[in-house]
C-alpha cells in the first residue's frame, strides 16, 4: 500500500512538471518560423530562449519524479494520471500569474479530474511483472516504429492543427515507450544496484526514445495550437503506455461491461482538455493583474 501511495505521489509531481513544460514549450515554439519544421534548426533556435530552457529543467524534474513512480507501482496507474498535468498548470499559472480560474477552467478541470476517477475506477489495474523478457521487446519496438513513421510521414502531408495533432500522438507514443523502457531499466535498480542499471540497455533505449519524443513534441507544439495537441498527448500517452502494461508486464484491467464507462471516462478526459487547452490561460494570452 506504501509503494502505491508513493506512487502516486510521484506521478502527480510529474505530471505537474510535465504539464508546466507544455506550456513554456508552446510559448518559445510559437517564435520559430515554420521554415524550420522537422529540422534540426528548430532545437537550435529553442535552445536560445530562456523560456524553452526553463520547460527543459521541469522535463529533467519530471523524469526523476516519474522514474521513482514506475519503479514503485504499475505503469497503467502512473501513466493514466499524467491527464492531469494541464488543470494542475493552469490552476498553478493562474496563481503565479495572481489570474483567476473562470468557468471553463474550472468545468475542464472538473471534467478531467471526474473522468480520471471514473476510469481508474472502473478499469481497476492489478500490477504484473517488474521486468520485460528481452524477446518480448523486439515485436514492440517494430509496431511502436512503424506506428511512429506512419503518423510522421502523415504529419509532412499536412500543416496546421491536423499536423499538430498527428505529431502531438506521435510524441505521445514516444512518451509512452519511454516510460515503459524506464520501468524495465528501474527493476535492473533493485535487483542488481547501479552498476545493473548503468548495464542494462533499456536504461540507454530510454534515453534515446526520451530525446526523440521530445523532438516530436517541440515539432507539434510549433506546428499548431495547443488544443490541437493537449488532447491527443495527453489521451495517447495513457492509453499506448496502458497497452504496453497490459503487453509486456502481464497488468490487468476489468474489461467486459467495464468498458462502458471507462469509454465515458475517456470522453470525459477529452473534453475537458480541449476545454482547457482553449482558455487564454493555457495559450498565454492573458497578463497579470
Amino acid at each position: 500500500m506504501m509503494g502505491r501511495v508513493i506512487s502516486v505521489l510521484f506521478a502527480v509531481l510529474t505530471a505537474l512538471s510535465n504539464g508546466s513544460a507544455s506550456v513554456l514549450q508552446r510559448r518559445a515554439a510559437m517564435e520559430v518560423p515554420d521554415s524550420d519544421a522537422m529540422r534540426l534548426s528548430l532545437m537550435t533556435r529553442l535552445v536560445r530562449q530562456k523560456v524553452w530552457l526553463a520547460g527543459i529543467g521541469l522535463v529533467i524534474v519530471a523524469a526523476v519524479c516519474q522514474a521513482i513512480a514506475l519503479a514503485t507501482g504499475p505503469i497503467a496507474v502512473v501513466q493514466p494520471i499524467f491527464v492531469i498535468e494541464l488543470p494542475l498548470t493552469l490552476l498553478v499559472a493562474g496563481l503565479v500569474m495572481r489570474v483567476r480560474a473562470d468557468a471553463a477552467v474550472w468545468s475542464g478541470v472538473a471534467a478531467v479530474t471526474v473522468g480520471l476517477a471514473l476510469g481508474m475506477a472502473a478499469a481497476a489495474p492489478v500490477e504484473g511483472r517488474d521486468t520485460v523478457e528481452d524477446l518480448a521487446w523486439i515485436p514492440a519496438l517494430l509496431v511502436t516504429g512503424v506506428f511512429e513513421a506512419g503518423l510522421i510521414v502523415a504529419a509532412l502531408r499536412t500543416r496546421g492543427n491536423a499536423r499538430a495533432a498527428l505529431l502531438g500522438l506521435a510524441a505521445a507514443c514516444g512518451y509512452a515507450l519511454t516510460a515503459a523502457l524506464m520501468k524495465d531499466a528501474m527493476a535492473n535498480l533493485d535487483e542488481g544496484g547501479v552498476v545493473a542499471l548503468l548495464a542494462s540497455w533499456q536504461l540507454y533505449a530510454t534515453a534515446a526514445a526520451g530525446v526523440g519524443a521530445l523532438f516530436l513534441l517541440q515539432n507539434a507544439l510549433q506546428a499548431g495550437s495547443l488544443v490541437a495537441v493537449q488532447p491527443m498527448l495527453t489521451l495517447g500517452d495513457a492509453l499506448i503506455s496502458i497497452l504496453y502494461g497490459v503487453t509486456l508486464f502481464d497488468e490487468e484491467l476489468r474489461t467486459g461491461w467495464w468498458l462502458l464507462p471507462e469509454l465515458v471516462a475517456l470522453a470525459l478526459i477529452a473534453a475537458g482538455c480541449v476545454r482547457l487547452a482553449r482558455t487564454p490561460l493555457a495559450r498565454g494570452t492573458l497578463a497579470p493583474r
